[in-house]
């Protein structure tokens, strides 16, 4: 029996995951992965701030495919192969234990994105996968039995099948070499980015954060809970890049330029601040605002939010006027700000946009027009917000992919 030939084009979590798999599932399956840099797995290097966010403690489908601002149906079918579970299993049983933090980002007990690394890398090695950096597609063919795989080298490989597993693209002309297959691609767009706000006086505050709030894009229905972080640019934190997900197209159409409500302390709103303004004024007369911070926030936060609303470090609660009152509550539950630009990260780019979902079963993570061709990853239209989503839909596909590549290579 003539073995058979699976080239895996990407690198990076996905393409790993796919070829690992596919290798294990079938030890006469050849498998080939190729990466047009010199280096592979860099995603899973600098996530999580180089620890490696490998996917979020929540074990109910439907909840975590709401995480998902585009692809949610798509990925709840995939989650019932290959969920959050079977992920923390498959590390583990290669002596890889997860830890939970508070917030649900699950890490490797090392804290470190290299013991990912080198799990991945050795499973490579013990099933025999084969890895060819420096190979850049150039054109995917379909042919009868299979495909011819060119690459700018020169070099053309046939395979029986292949796995489109390289990541998301910033530009709609990235995917040219992928024309001749005819496929429908949604415009990418970036996603999980900050707000700018150059030259804000609330940038003097940078490396606070505000653990409770709120966000809102005036004009629309979008919104976002939880913590927001100040930078030297702007705003930034889980709730920013949550709501910058969900918002993705949205914002892009207004080039950037839109404005936010925040409420700094979201267990409040505008009328019960308020009331609890008056109740300290009736219970501590004499006492400075400056010094009966109830908000929760960082000291300086409420210094500066004070200094906002007129109220110098001599007024005490009693002095307070009706109209400062009202706008210290304004400023504090509900602050305007009007962003201009965003903030990307290079190393971490995830963007909206890719092979459109209605051209792939998502039970098996193959093309509905060439059978034998699978994608994988953020090729896909599919993106999750932050916190290890996008790393799970990485697994998850990757592995949907390889148990249907063993499947079709024993046929």
């Amino acid at each position: 029996m003539t073995s058979k030939k699976l080239i895996v084009i990407g690198g990076g979590a996905a393409g790993f995951f796919c070829a690992m798999n596919a290798a294990r599932l079938n030890p006469l399956l050849k498998v080939m992965i190729v990466e047009k840099s010199g280096n592979v797995l860099q995603k899973v290097k600098v996530s999580g701030g180089g620890r490696c966010n490998v996917t979020h403690a929540c074990f109910d489908i439907d909840e975590m495919a709401k995480c998902y601002p585009r692809g949610e149906r798509f990925v709840r079918k995939a989650f019932h192969q290959f969920f959050t579970t079977d992920t923390i299993e498959w590390f583990e049983g290669r002596g890889v234990a997860l830890k939970t933090e508070d917030d649900g980002r699950m890490f490797p007990q090392s804290n470190n994105s290299q013991t990912i690394i080198d799990c991945l890398v050795k499973e490579m090695h013990d099933y025999k996968v084969e890895l060819q950096l420096y190979h850049s597609v150039e054109k995917i063919e379909p042919i009868e039995n299979g495909f011819n795989v060119s690459f700018k080298n020169g070099e053309m490989i046939h395979s029986d099948f292949v796995m489109i597993a390289c990541g998301g693209f910033q530009k709609i002309n990235q995917f040219e070499w992928l024309n001749n297959l005819d496929l429908k691609i949604e415009t990418p767009v970036p996603s999980l980015f900050t707000f700018n706000y150059p030259k804000h006086p609330l940038n003097n505050l940078m490396g606070i954060a505000a653990p409770n709030a709120s966000i809102k894009i005036t004009g629309t229905k979008l919104s976002s809970e939880g913590p927001i972080l100040i930078t030297h640019w702007g705003l930034s934190g889980p709730a920013v890049l949550r709501l910058s997900a969900f918002a993705a197209r949205d914002l892009e159409k207004l080039k950037y330029k839109f404005s936010v409500i925040v409420n700094w302390c979201a267990e409040f709103n505008e009328q019960s601040f308020v009331k609890q303004i008056h109740k300290q004024r009736k219970l501590f007369p004499a006492k400075k605002p400056s010094n009966g911070n109830f908000t929760g926030l960082a000291f300086r936060f409420w210094e500066f939010m004070l200094s906002e609303s007129g109220i110098d470090d001599a007024k005490k609660w009693s002095d307070l006027t009706s109209i400062s009152i009202n706008k210290l509550a304004k400023n504090c539950c509900a602050y305007e700000m009007n962003a201009e630009g965003k903030t990307t990260f290079k190393e971490e780019f995830v963007s909206a946009g890719g092979i459109a979902l209605s051209e792939i079963d998502a039970n098996t993570m193959m093309s509905k027009k060439y059978p034998g061709l699978y994608f994988g990853g953020e090729i896909l239209d599919v993106d999750g917000i932050t916190g290890g989503y996008n790393f799970q839909h990485a697994w998850t596909s990757g592995f949907v992919a390889a148990k249907s590549i063993v499947k079709q290579s024993a046929e």
